[in-house]
């Protein structure tokens, strides 16, 4: 998978995420708006980590996905 299939369907991966970073909100997610720069954007604040980590997190979640898939 990829982060264009993730983009679009961005409203049935807003639950995949919020099970991930719980500390994200609604009104984040919205923000984002299946954007993965501003995905890594919010779980940085959110989490207090630094972009590469967020960014880590990110890779491995996208990764997760395809396995599940």
């Amino acid at each position: 998978m990829n982060w264009d299939q993730i983009e679009g369907n961005w409203k049935q991966f807003k639950g995949k995420i919020r099970e991930k970073w719980g500390k994200l909100t609604d009104d984040h997610l919205d923000t984002v708006a299946g954007k993965r720069e501003n995905l890594a954007g919010k779980i940085q604040e959110a989490y207090g980590i630094s972009k590469e980590e967020a960014e880590d997190q990110i890779a491995e979640w996208e990764k997760s996905q395809k396995d599940t898939k």
